[in-house]
């Protein structure tokens, strides 16, 4: 099982597990740290907004168009930015460093 380096809104770095083939979204919902998800994954609503490491984010497919959108529209949009409920984990991701981005 992928672990992933998530920086909570504190700036304090926590080892987390992402099972292969589930949204990102989905372990750092569980967290006492992380993030909201209202939606639960629909595209809908950006409160999943989480800053993906500059090495590991050309390593993840382009945000599609919905995204794009939601994103576009966030105060604390910066490069590396993604909805991390559209981004799948996979194994080759193990290691990744995400940032939980702030309250919008």
């Amino acid at each position: 099982m992928p672990v992933l380096k998530v920086i909570d809104r504190d700036g304090a770095e926590h080892d987390v597990e992402a099972r292969s083939g589930l949204k990102l979204m989905e372990p750092l919902r569980e967290l006492d740290y992380g993030i909201a998800a209202i939606c639960g994954g629909m595209c809908s609503c950006a409160t999943c907004h989480v800053y993906i490491d500059p090495e590991w984010a050309t390593r993840l497919p382009p945000a599609m168009s919905d995204e794009r959108e939601l994103l576009s529209e966030l105060a604390h949009l910066k490069p590396g930015s993604r909805l991390s409920c559209q981004v799948e984990m996979t194994d080759s991701l193990a290691g990744m460093r995400v940032t939980i981005a702030p309250d919008e």
